[in-house]
């Protein structure tokens, strides 16, 4: 995977290059980064060269609070949480537990933004920091075409070094002091261990088969696996 610097916004990579059996990643083909209220003027232009389609998976809030600065670049918003994101710092859930809630309660959805990606179009997937609802889309996108398991993982476990550091600071100091016993808070907002995606992966493994079985349990044909792998292997 390549970190783009794109002015502006945060966490932005293409993630191609990974192999893939015989083949690999294509470049150009796939983006991913934080939310875009930030993007430059300047952020504007080299991200409107890249892409084609944007995929926003906030939610109506996030939105609110932080809309886009793209134009020009066709964007389909698909929420994945059900409920607000705040909820799940309320319920003191750790990471893996609401990855596992991603992928049991919003598999249409995550679906959908697959089906997106499958179009072929040059697409950004992105979310508040593309963390983890960008994560763990982004992983499933790459492993249903055969990534290389370590390298998605590993893609997976970048981000938290691409987020910024004086964000990470007000974001902690923010939780000790409204959320004292969220012990699982700072995590959440900071962290992207990869025992954590290979723990979620594997969890699809044992309990579909495979990620693309877990796609497909959720709707996903084989023609639109089979589009997939066009638009993302070389």
């Amino acid at each position: 995977m390549t970190v783009l610097d794109i002015d502006g916004v945060a966490n932005v990579r293409d993630v191609g290059g990974m192999r893939a059996g015989s083949s690999c990643v294509r470049s150009g083909v796939l983006l991913r980064s934080g939310h875009l209220a930030q993007l430059t003027a300047q952020g504007s232009v080299l991200l409107g060269e890249r892409v084609r389609h944007v995929v926003d998976l906030r939610d109506d809030a996030e939105v609110e609070r932080e809309p886009s600065a793209l134009t020009g670049v066709r964007t389909t918003r698909i929420p994945l949480f059900l409920g607000s994101v705040g909820s799940f710092f309320a319920q003191n859930m750790d990471l893996a537990a609401m990855y596992r809630h991603l992928l049991d309660e919003s598999a249409p959805r995550l679906v959908d933004a697959v089906r997106v990606i499958a179009g072929g179009e040059p697409t950004l997937v992105h979310c508040t920091v593309g963390k983890d609802r960008t994560g763990v889309t982004v992983a499933l996108a790459l492993s249903a075409v055969g990534a290389d398991r370590d390298a998605v993982i590993d893609d997976y476990a970048l981000t938290a070094s691409q987020l910024p550091a004086e964000r990470n600071r007000a974001i902690v100091q923010y939780l000790r002091a409204h959320l004292p016993d969220a012990t699982n808070a700072v995590q959440l907002a900071t962290e992207s261990p990869a025992p954590v995606m290979a723990g979620l992966l594997a969890d699809v493994d044992e309990r579909y088969g495979s990620v693309a079985g877990y796609l497909r349990a959720a709707g996903m044909s084989s023609a639109e696996l089979d589009a997939l792998a066009s638009a993302l292997l070389e």
